[in-house]
């Protein structure tokens, strides 16, 4: 069969559309959700159990609570209230924890813990999956059954004031609202300021059910300063004075009311070390929950110190306290220490309404419900109620009564939980069978690109896939029966929670007759080149040991990095993957180097690199044309370093250090951030220098490490670039001044903080200046294409503008990761790449390889919680969506965008420097 190369190419990118997308449906599984939407707010509950008698409780529970006000604080972290700083900064709030009518938990927020999926989580008690990281920039309208609906729908009045992710999420269902934006991490005052200033006033009226408020400051606070912020103190006392405000009112109120008032507060999510949320950390998702309530009367002695729940147990016990139904889609579990003060019978209602609803939500989402212990419990309590009931209505109030009610109580709370923890296990459970086969769609693909390749995708090509034999043509199509029959076989012992088990039996074995298709054309392949390779002639061997060796080991190493992507602990760990490659890269360096200065080469006499001697054997450009970076290639054979006895003195030795120097530097920029996740809880330098006990070492860190910048980049560039470089770097040291960051030499504090926009905005004018000077370089370079002085110095000042740029955004502990960059990229370019003449291939996967280890040197991770939002709002006094996510982008990808700038300076100032006869002339340098 041939196949043209336009025509192979769409088939391939079909199928690996058609593979990674069975991929993504097996890894991130349809969540838990109830079929029958919120259509039927009116369908009846169930009914009491009587077991033969006739129970007159048909109906919803009434309400628990007159008014309920919801008092969410962003990254409200437990050990924030009930720890140490809780204690001294929020007395109230202790006192009411310690003393007052009130329960107390530590509610555990599941992954991932950003804003949107959280506010979900609390107001429908489902699970939010990883999508809705994506939908929290711009969340649409929640269409799931939830609280808020529920509420409108039964006439509560509903206000809100504060992230206006709520208005987005449930639009048209407050009375009245005030929005604040939850993106402009910068400002900590009035965020909160704005929700505030309207309590005096809502308080005192009467014409409201349900009052939110959501606080932004403490989160903001954490994104740019961390949890160890003195503001993080201020922030908590003013949220426990408003708290008190609050409570003061609704307890004066409750004089005039039938029926007492509830006042939440709790956390969406937790925050990190670093200030940062959106993983699974302890930090990101444990949260403080404190219910307060005068119903919750507490007897002199009763300590009731905080219990662990799951954050999705709010929807339903807010549902129970304003006498609604539970959302459908609900796995959480009513906090029973809410209605323990209740008459028996209550609590068995409850109870029994929280069981009914999930063991409804199960039967829908899984097959083998009945098997489940959940349901079976659920069966046991439902009997069991029913028999109390009857006992109830024949007006037995004997000790038997009491017993069995305990029993029933006991039971249906070992219920719950076993059909949550069935329901959580569903929302998280992988379709491996599905990955699987995404998987081997994908590799079979790539295979056949790989060995397909040079024929399918030339100018002319036509991929032959021919069947060499009867044999190989009859395993061709038993392979369908094969996987026919492994697909029936997993369908069969999956009980039908695969994605493909559920497709049609003719698309299930379309798929497995892609797959046998796709098999045999890799072999046919493999069998072709094989039998191409036999009938080639033996070349003369070259003498490329060294080549080989170092194009082995970066080979090896990507190919290596990118199969560990297949195992989720190596993608947590991915920085020490990266560390490791790095490391083991300068060391064959060394090896490389050594070799060449003390113990010869096999093909030549003994050599040394000489760090600026001139290039030999360079494939010639075009005639009349000047060579660029994809004519860099060096012949290996005529690769012949300078002798030994050219180097001298400082020269000699900085070629034979540069390796360990690199090393050196690698290794202090692992001490300054732990990264991933088994050793992202350490100390590290960089919590060090940012505690507010070493403010003096980080300001005098940073100044030199500006200095150290200045240095590094000016040297290539114009007189004009150079001025504005350094004004640049002295404006960044003023605005992390003027933030409170670091010191000038003559403060002993910083009193004055401000948000530092006018010193900002001074930085960005000379950003703007160097760049505008680069691209003017290289517009003129395009039209003297013979003149690569102005297009060399035009690429380096674009480097060297986001060089500045960086400078402005980075945190001040990660400056010297920038002038620790700068220094090896000077030492590789200097005394490695030059000397050692590598091809532009070895070049570019070096600084690939470089550029990836420095994202990690920087503090990031592979998890959503180690992005710095604050860079994004560097000098702005508003939210402006496209600034604010290109500086946080850049800020976030800094080492890899500044080492592909770096790459791009380099092979263009190599081809610079060779002329158009293909050799470099004597003296150039």
């Amino acid at each position: 069969m041939r196949l043209g190369s336009g025509t192979f190419a769409a088939c391939c990118v079909v199928i690996e559309v058609l593979g990674v997308a069975l991929f993504l449906r097996g890894f991130f599984p349809a969540p838990v959700c109830s079929f029958s939407g919120t259509e039927h707010q009116t369908e009846s509950p169930a009914p009491e159990p009587s077991a033969g008698a006739i129970s007159n409780w048909t109906k919803l529970p009434p309400p628990l609570f007159s008014k309920v006000v919801i008092m969410l604080i962003d990254a409200l972290r437990d050990d924030f209230v009930f720890g140490s700083k809780g204690v001294k900064f929020m007395p109230y709030t202790t006192y009411l924890v310690e003393k007052g009518s009130s329960h107390s938990f530590v509610a555990e927020a599941k992954p991932p813990t950003v804003t949107m999926p959280r506010i979900k989580a609390l107001m429908t008690g489902s699970l939010p999956g990883f999508i809705d990281v994506v939908r929290n920039l711009n969340s649409p309208t929640l269409l799931e059954d939830n609280v808020i609906t529920r509420a409108k729908a039964a006439g509560k009045r509903i206000i809100f004031y504060g992230d206006e992710t709520w208005v987005k999420l449930f639009p048209k269902h407050f009375v009245e609202y005030d929005g604040t934006t939850s993106f402009f991490v910068s400002d900590y005052t009035e965020v909160d300021d704005n929700v505030t200033r309207h309590l005096d006033k809502v308080l005192k009226r009467r014409d409201w059910d349900v009052l939110i408020l959501h606080y932004l400051g403490l989160d903001h606070i954490g994104h740019t300063s961390g949890p160890s912020s003195p503001l993080i103190g201020r922030k908590l006392s003013e949220m426990d004075s408003v708290l008190m405000k609050i409570h003061t009112s609704l307890l004066s109120e409750e004089r005039e009311t039938l029926l007492p008032n509830l006042l939440v507060l709790c956390g969406d999510h937790g925050m990190s070390e670093a200030g940062g949320h959106g993983a699974s950390s302890v930090e990101e998702v444990n949260t403080a929950m404190i219910l307060i309530s005068s119903a919750f009367e507490r007897k002199p002695g009763d300590v009731r110190r905080p219990k662990y729940i799951q954050q999705t147990d709010l929807a339903a016990t807010l549902s129970i306290g304003l006498g609604l139904p539970i959302p459908k889609s609900s796995i959480g579990n009513l906090i029973f220490p809410v209605v323990e003060g209740k008459p028996m019978r209550e609590q068995l209602r409850f109870l029994h309404l929280n069981t009914v609803q999930l063991s409804k939500l199960l039967q829908e989402n899984v097959p083998s419900y009945k098997k489940e212990p959940g349901f079976e419990q659920f069966k046991v309590s439902e009997r069991l109620h029913g028999n109390w009931v009857r006992l109830y209505l024949e007006e037995n109030s004997s000790e038997v009564l009491s017993n069995l009610g305990s029993k029933v109580r006991r039971q249906y709370l070992d219920a719950l939980r076993a059909l949550s923890l069935s329901l959580s296990r569903q929302a998280a459970q992988y379709d491996v069978y599905s990955m699987a086969v995404g998987t081997v769609l994908v590799l079979e693909v790539l295979a056949l690109l790989l060995l397909s390749g040079p024929r399918a995708l030339s100018g002319k090509a036509e991929l032959d896939v021919p069947l060499p034999s009867p044999a190989f043509s009859l395993l061709c199509y038993l392979l369908p029966l094969g996987l026919a029959a492994l697909h029936v076989t997993v369908c069969t012992s999956a009980g039908g929670t695969c994605y493909l088990c559920s497709l049609p039996w003719l698309t299930a074995g379309g798929v497995m007759v892609l797959i046998s298709t796709l098999l045999c054309a890799v072999l046919s392949a493999l069998t072709g080149m094989f039998a191409g390779g036999k009938r080639l002639s033996k070349n003369p061997p070259q003498c490329n040991s060294r080549s080989s060796e170092l194009d082995l080991l970066i080979l090896l190493g990507t190919v290596g990095h990118t199969l560990s992507l297949g195992a989720s602990s190596f993608i947590e760990e991915e920085p020490q993957t990266w560390y490791f490659l790095v490391n083991t890269l300068c060391l064959a360096l060394c090896h490389e180097i050594y070799r060449n200065c003390f113990l010869g080469d096999d093909c030549a006499p003994q050599r040394c690199p000489h760090a600026g001697e001139d290039f030999d054997g360079v494939a010639a450009a075009p005639q009349g044309k000047s060579p660029g970076p994809d004519v860099w290639e060096l012949d290996r054979a005529s690769r012949h370093p300078s002798p030994l006895g050219v180097l001298r003195g400082p020269e000699r030795w900085m070629v034979l250090a540069s390796p360990w120097l690199i090393l050196t530097c690698c290794r202090l920029l692992r001490s300054l951030n732990q990264t991933g996740v088994q050793w992202a809880h350490r100390p590290d330098l960089g919590h060090w220098l940012t505690s507010p006990d070493h403010k003096v070492e980080l300001s005098v860190l940073a100044a030199v490490s500006l200095i150290m910048i200045f240095v590094l980049v000016q040297k290539r560039c114009s007189l004009a670039s150079k001025v504005a470089m350094a004004f640049g770097l002295l404006g960044i040291y003023c605005y992390r001044v003027a933030i409170g960051n670091l010191l000038f030499p003559w403060q002993q504090n910083n009193k004055d903080i401000s948000k530092g926009i006018t010193e900002a905005r001074f930085v960005y004018v000379f950003v703007l200046g160097i760049l505008f000077t680069g691209t003017k370089g290289l517009l003129k370079s395009q039209i003297t294409a013979d003149d690569f002085t102005v297009k060399t110095v035009g690429l380096w000042e674009i480097y060297s503008g986001l060089v500045l740029l960086a400078a402005l955004l980075l945190r001040p502990h990660n400056l010297p990761v920038l002038a620790l960059s700068l220094v090896i990229q000077t030492i590789m370019t200097q005394f490695v790449w030059r000397p050692l003449r590598h091809n532009a291939a070895e070049v570019t996967v070096m600084h690939y390889w470089f550029g990836q280890a420095f994202f990690y040197f920087q503090g990031n991770s592979n998890s959503i919680a180690t992005v710095d939002i604050s860079a994004g709002f560097v000098g702005l006094d508003a939210y402006v969506e496209i600034p604010a996510m290109l500086l946080t982008t850049f800020a976030t990808y800094t080492g890899p965008v500044l080492w592909a700038s770096h790459l791009v300076n380099f092979l263009t100032s190599e081809a610079s420097r060779i002329p158009a006869g293909g050799r470099q002339e004597p003296g150039q340098s």
